[in-house]
């Protein structure tokens, strides 16, 4: 049974902020989804890691053992599944939540270079996308 003096000190150290930033891992995301994600997450106490090679994500993520790892898993390549298989056989990064997204449209990765497009190209009819 609580009495109201520890109900009350229960009450105000669930309302106040935490100070301890939680360390959130990003792997090579689209250009516009890490602008996206730096947005969301700089409202809270977060430290980003950006990391941009999938070959040395599993290292780094082992490195900084973060509370999420943000994983981009584009569908033409399987190097993001290779590094969710690590780390959910690895004991020590089993435990962390993986978020996985796929872009739905095909875009430049963070360590790819952004090519200029000519006036032709921004211009350019395409073809109409169907829903049902």
């Amino acid at each position: 049974m609580l009495t109201n003096q520890s109900a009350g000190a229960d009450l105000t150290t669930a309302l106040l902020p935490t100070t301890t930033m939680r360390k959130v891992v990003i792997v090579n995301g689209s250009l516009p989804t890490l602008d996206l994600l730096e947005t969301a997450l700089e409202a809270g106490p977060y430290d980003v890691v950006f990391v941009e090679s999938k070959e040395h994500a599993y290292s780094r993520i082992r490195r900084v053992q973060p509370d999420l790892v943000i994983l981009c898993m584009r569908p033409d390549t399987l190097d993001g599944l290779d590094v969710l298989s690590m780390l959910k056989l690895d004991e020590r990064t089993s435990a962390i939540p993986v978020l996985t997204y796929a872009p739905t449209v095909e875009e430049p990765s963070a360590d790819e270079e952004v090519a200029e497009r000519s006036d032709m190209e921004m211009f350019a009819t395409k073809p109409a996308i169907r829903m049902n």
